[in-house]
């Protein structure tokens, strides 16, 4: 297992606070982002919805063609047969042939009035099919040129953002190797549990940054000493004189300024 150097308590407040900067940068850079990741996201989900609805409307609309020209042929098949049976009347002997080719094609007819009920109710389908089609149609050009904006805004970004992101993580991949492991873990663990993501904040004007209650006086001239690590007792926070926050400030802003 790797060992990390052992540093004094001031320079392990340095680590800490210089650590605090680049992860802080790290996350303005993504809030500059903001929801726009996700924004596209759900922009090609909805397009790829619409365009596989699309693709299954017309699969539908030529089974239902395909069902209309079975129907227009069994039309064809039972007028035949209507015909047929027409035919054999004039040839029968009695009234009971006569009779039961009747019923045939009285049965005949009645297919043929199904079919047709059946043919008009797969046209109104299809006219319906058609409408849901062309609103589809209009739906999807519409999410299409709005994720395509929305990914160049994305990629605008990105292309702003990535170089620096990158070396950002880096460095703070660097910084954490120099932090022991409870002290880093307990970092980690403030920084999940507050809303604004800071873990180590300096004393502006007797109080730790961000907050109201004021830090009493002898606490304020141990984190001067930089001793020992002191956190808020309120917030959690681990706390830093401000004369090496801004130290660590100009230091950072130096480095930033190099990418």
């Amino acid at each position: 297992m790797a060992t990390t150097k052992e540093l004094s308590v001031e320079d392990k407040l340095r680590a800490l606070y210089d650590l605090q900067l680049i992860d802080s940068r790290i996350d303005e850079i993504r809030n500059v982002r903001g929801e726009l990741p996700l924004e596209v996201e759900d922009l090609e989900d909805e397009v790829a919805g619409l365009t596989t609805r699309l693709d299954k409307l017309k699969t539908d609309l030529v089974a239902i063609e395909e069902q209309i020209k079975s129907k227009k042929n069994s039309i064809e098949e039972h007028q035949a047969s209507i015909k047929r049976y027409a035919e054999q009347q004039k040839n029968v002997r009695n009234n009971r042939e006569f009779n039961s080719l009747t019923k045939e094609i009285e049965f005949q007819e009645l297919e043929i009035q199904l079919a047709e009920k059946q043919i008009r109710e797969m046209k109104a389908s299809i006219e319906h099919k058609k409408e849901v089609i062309s609103n589809s149609k209009e739906k999807l050009e519409q999410k299409s040129t709005h994720l395509k904006h929305k990914k160049a805004e994305l990629n605008d970004i990105m292309a702003e953002t990535q170089k620096e992101e990158a070396f950002l993580i880096e460095k703070s991949a660097e910084y954490e190797a120099q932090i022991e492991e409870r002290l880093l873990a307990a970092y980690k663990r403030i920084r999940k549990s507050v809303i604004n993501g800071l873990a180590v904040v300096s004393i502006e004007r007797g109080a730790s940054a961000g907050s109201f209650f004021t830090i009493p006086p002898q606490t304020q001239v141990e984190i001067a000493a930089r001793k020992k690590i002191i956190t808020d007792e309120h917030s959690g926070r681990i706390l830093v004189d401000a004369a090496l926050a801004q130290e660590e400030k100009d230091k950072m802003e130096q480095l930033f300024a190099k990418i």
